[in-house]
């Protein structure tokens, strides 16, 4: 597989949130969606963030050059399964350029998608390595990486609408979405009516393993604990315990 179209694109870059809303609604499939969200600088705060952790780097990657942009989602257009994380991480997509590649997340993230039969490899490290996902997207909430991993509400909302067009596209075949942690359950319920359906009263609690047929679809939202180290390290997260989740999403989409 080659260099994503998106790195070499030259999209108009958004300014602001009305640029985002316009831009995102006019994007006529998932390579154009995917090459404004690489150019998106409308949330001055992480804008600001991700090009200074660019060009200060970590010591061991000194000699790269870091992506410094806004992650896009990745993988097929006809996916049956949507991962939604948080965001990129600064030193993982923020380096490398796609979404989950080249950090520890990562790394049980594809890891469990391979043993799930959703990827044709276990690891992820750079946007030419040859990864291919089957049957399954990613994507994060928020496209850019934010200061402490904690994206502020008014710039959750102000990326909003490159999930909302990205469920548009997927809506006709998509029927499991995956949220990775408390933070992308929560941020999918706002944008729910781009898959025609709304969101319940009072809205579902997060939890590991909790299911929710979202109403007006076919769709059901997946609770999984995210793969950060935190959780994974501490035993949270376990190998069975996400690879139970991919089993029970893969089970729901030939329901």
């Amino acid at each position: 597989m080659g260099r994503p179209a998106y790195l070499h694109s030259t999209a108009r870059a958004a300014a602001d949130a009305a640029d985002v809303r316009r831009l995102a609604a006019g994007s006529g499939d998932l390579g154009e969606l995917d090459a404004g969200v690489a150019h998106c600088r409308a949330c001055a705060r992480l804008v600001a963030w991700r090009e200074q952790i660019a060009a200060e780097k970590r010591a061991a990657f000194a000699g790269q050059t870091y992506w410094g942009r806004p992650a896009p989602g990745f993988g097929p257009a006809d996916a049956s399964i949507l991962v939604l994380g948080l965001a990129p991480a600064a030193h993982g997509a923020n380096r490398t350029g796609r979404v989950f590649t080249g950090d520890r997340s990562g790394d049980w993230l594809y890891a469990a998608l391979h043993r799930a039969g959703l990827a044709n490899q276990p690891t992820s490290v750079s946007v030419d390595d040859g990864l291919e996902l089957y049957d399954v997207r990613i994507a994060a909430s928020v496209r850019c990486a934010p200061p402490a991993n904690k994206p502020t509400p008014a710039e959750r909302d102000t990326c909003a609408p490159w999930l909302v067009r990205e469920l548009e596209l997927l809506a006709p075949t998509l029927k499991v979405i995956v949220a990775l942690g408390a933070f992308a359950w929560t941020s999918f319920w706002p944008v729910v009516g781009a898959l025609g359906g709304t969101a319940p009263r009072p809205r579902p609690r997060f939890g590991h393993g909790a299911a929710v047929a979202v109403p007006g679809t076919d769709v059901t939202l997946l609770g999984c604990y995210h793969v950060s180290q935190q959780n994974t390290f501490t035993g949270v997260l376990t190998e069975p315990m996400l690879d139970g989740i991919f089993a029970q999403a893969r089970a729901l989409t030939r329901m």
